[in-house]
């Protein structure tokens, strides 16, 4: 039987068990195979895998393992005191949008929010995802390890906090995306682009309160629909709430 042993680095540890987590991992196999199913046999998804050095020397994830390798692989984070000569990550999606798996419902809120394309439904099974993922070049964000692991994805990244304040603080510091948002532009319900409309035009598919506002010192007079669902977008009461939720996410950028 042969051996290979293997390092994971930074935050790769949190798909390790706790016995293996920061520490050399003693790696029995009988039949050879590649260096990316070893890594995801070990519960590491390949998506999150920046780059992989076995014996000092940087291979890509076709590397056949061979008795007595030396194994180190590293996360994206690494970058910052480590320049690989190769890189299994593919290359950067020209657009940045998203598909998210049904635990990331508030996430995919959020996202829309602040202007990302981003598709969410809750009936999506594992394999709608991956293909929607590979078909239309969207990075699937999950909290289900085993969908990146998926030969068909690609680009896909596993969120690690569970509060979605703090989820979409780590998306958008993951995929540097701060200096790309752009609030007020998407249907929070199905993510279709907002266009501005005339008032009268729409008056009558404003809830009463709305429309009698035009009797009051405060006016809405400003009206956005979703060119797709039609839903109707002013801002009432809840913006100023919407617009608290922006400045918070503007402001974690710059540690305050």
């Amino acid at each position: 039987m042969a051996i290979a042993y293997f390092y994971f680095h930074a935050e790769l540890n949190h798909f390790l068990p706790r016995h293996h987590k920061q520490v050399k991992i003693s790696h029995f196999f009988e039949e050879k195979a590649s260096i990316k199913d070893m890594i995801e046999s070990l519960g590491v998804p390949h998506p999150e895998v920046d780059f992989i050095n076995v014996n000092g020397k940087y291979v890509n994830f076709s590397y056949i393992v061979a008795d007595g390798d030396a194994i180190n692989v590293y996360p994206i984070s690494a970058r910052s005191v480590i320049i690989p000569s190769i890189s299994v990550l593919p290359k950067p999606l020209s657009i940045i949008r998203f598909v998210l798996d049904i635990h990331l419902g508030k996430l995919a809120t959020s996202l829309r929010l602040l202007g990302f394309d981003t598709l969410y439904r809750n009936d999506y099974e594992d394999d709608n995802l991956a293909k929607i993922s590979s078909s239309q070049g969207r990075i699937i964000l999950t909290r289900d390890k085993g969908l990146l692991m998926r030969s068909l994805v690609t680009h896909g990244y596993y969120v690690r906090n569970t509060n979605p304040q703090e989820q979409i603080i780590e998306v958008l510091q993951r995929f540097d995306l701060f200096k790309l948002i752009a609030p007020f532009k998407r249907c929070l319900r199905c993510n279709g682009l907002l266009e501005s409309v005339d008032k009268q035009s729409i008056i009558e598919q404003v809830p009463e309160k709305v429309r009698c506002l035009r009797r009051q010192a405060t006016q809405v007079n400003e009206f956005q629909r979703c060119q797709d669902c039609d839903r109707i977008y002013w801002k009432g009461s809840h913006y100023e709430r919407l617009q608290q939720f922006i400045d918070g996410v503007l402001n974690s950028q710059k540690g305050e």
